[in-house]
């Protein structure tokens, strides 16, 4: 039998690769720096290969170390996963779960949800982190996260899937706006009017202009909003008008304005979901041993919004 190396030299050697320097890489897996050079050289002995060219400036992995840290961030995601899975067997969502939301959704649901799967999951120690789609999935992949709550659909990424529920799509402008003397706004309408979007990178501006036909570059007039809330006051300002998701309006973003809303006007797709709206749901990495304690995540996040208002949201789809 070989003699292979431990998890804890894995975990030095993927330290270290993230790090680039031995005295970081010691401090994140809570050792001394002389403890890490040790399991290194030992890894490396082993081995009977070099992994880390050692200078004084800096330091550099090998080939081989490159590829060797890559895998080893596979085998320790593997690992981890394996205790959970034994911990979920008798006790779902208990311990940790690192969250990853984007910011069109995080501060409209969490706080309508987070009460309800705290008292259904008491054990569970949920830590969160907001930031655009593309940097969840990145963190997602290198083994950071566990979990994202998103906008589907999305471009990349090696994972799987849950839709959870369509957060609809509505026309918002100033109430002095000639189109809010509509019933319906029409999608023709919205090719001539300024509309304000979030910035490049936001998913939910991809959404918007997928939803109403749009092409990628529509007129604003050089302004884009970094987040919903300043999009709404620039609304607010008379500087255009938006596109707006449910989950923000039902959160009161609204409130104190002159911004109001208009349904848009636009039929149903085959399949019977909504043109105009983006569906909301959980990502996790493709072969994950927890993909049923995730879908039971998702199953509570949604019970737990219905309890709050059961006539919202009550197209899931899964």
């Amino acid at each position: 039998m070989l003699n292979t190396p431990t998890l804890r030299q894995w975990r030095y050697l993927v330290s270290l690769a993230e790090n680039r320097h031995f005295g970081r890489a010691a401090e994140a897996c809570f050792v001394t720096q002389s403890t890490l050079s040790a399991g290194i050289q030992e890894l490396e002995t082993q081995l009977g290969a070099a992994l880390v060219d050692r200078t004084k400036r800096k330091v550099v992995l090998t080939p081989l170390g490159e590829e060797l840290a890559g895998r080893a961030r596979e085998l320790l995601r593997e690992a981890e996963d394996m205790v959970l899975l034994a911990r979920a067997a008798s006790a779902p969502l208990t311990g940790p779960l690192r969250l990853g939301v984007i910011p069109t959704i995080s501060p409209f649901l969490l706080p309508r949800v987070l009460p309800g799967l705290r008292r259904r999951f008491p054990e569970l120690k949920l830590f969160l982190r907001e930031d655009l789609t593309l940097r969840l999935i990145d963190l997602l992949q290198a083994g950071k996260l566990d979990l994202l709550l998103i906008a589907l659909p999305f471009e990349g990424g090696s994972v799987d899937t849950l839709p959870l529920f369509e957060d609809q799509f509505l026309f918002a402008c100033r109430s002095d706006h000639p189109l809010a003397r509509r019933n319906q706004v029409k999608l023709d309408d919205l090719a001539e009017a300024n509309l304000l979007l979030l910035e490049d990178g936001h998913c939910l501006r991809d959404h918007a202009l997928a939803a109403c036909r749009l092409p990628p570059s529509p007129r604003r007039d050089g302004f884009a909003a970094t987040s919903l809330h300043t999009l709404v006051q620039m609304v607010d300002s008379g500087l255009g008008v938006t596109l707006l998701p449910q989950l923000a309006l039902d959160a009161g973003i609204l409130r104190g304005t002159e911004v109001t809303t208009r349904p848009l006007a636009t039929p149903k797709s085959g399949k019977g979901d909504s043109e105009t709206a983006r569906q909301i749901g959980l990502a996790w990495r493709r072969g994950t041993q927890r993909a049923k304690e995730f879908t039971l995540f998702g199953e509570a996040l949604v019970a737990a919004l219905r309890q709050q208002n059961p006539s919202e949201h009550d197209s899931r789809k899964t």
